[in-house]
């Protein structure tokens, strides 16, 4: 049990450190591209770049530290659980992981959308329209997230109210 915690918390400190690499690496690539931008456009623009970006690291960073937290809160569970409990929690844990993932990967293609149309309308039109457009997406992201949230926590509501006749049927489906 405690070798699983330990392994565990091994895992999670990798994951992070591998996430913070990664987003390193974005920076880096973002300021190298800003260099560029300056020469080409007006400041302005290489601004709202910069402040998208940032405010992308900063949800990045948002998300990394609400994993860090289901996986605290699972391990916690399961210190207190007992077995059945524990993998229940581990299948939820997985469930989290994976939505998370989902969200990431949403997240970045959209911010990746919106770079490419803002370096595109920069051409055509005001930053202001894109700056809107950019609003609205992250605000539609986030109540995405939300709504997440809110059925992972009614699912562990759920779990942690009717733990035992839960625990009845997992047992009834692995016997059969």
């Amino acid at each position: 049990m405690m070798m699983m915690m330990m392994m565990m918390m091994m895992m999670m400190m990798v994951m992070t450190m591998m996430m913070i690499m990664v987003l390193m690496l974005m920076m880096m690539l973002m300021i190298r591209r800003r260099r560029r931008r300056i020469t080409t456009t007006t400041t302005t623009t290489t601004t709202t770049t910069t402040t998208t970006m940032m405010m992308m690291m900063m949800m990045m960073m948002m998300m990394m530290m609400m994993m860090m937290m289901m996986m605290m809160m699972m391990i916690m569970m399961m210190m207190m659980m007992m077995m059945m409990m524990m993998m229940m929690m581990m299948m939820m844990m997985m469930m989290m992981v994976v939505t998370m993932m989902m969200m990431m990967a949403l997240m970045l293609m959209m911010m990746m959308m919106m770079i490419r149309r803002r370096r595109r309308r920069i051409t055509t039109t005001t930053t202001t329209t894109t700056t809107t457009t950019m609003m609205m997406m992250m605000m539609m992201m986030m109540m995405m997230m939300m709504m997440m949230m809110m059925m992972m926590m009614m699912m562990m509501m759920m779990m942690m109210i009717n733990n035992k006749k839960s625990c009845n049927f997992i047992i009834e489906i692995l016997q059969t």
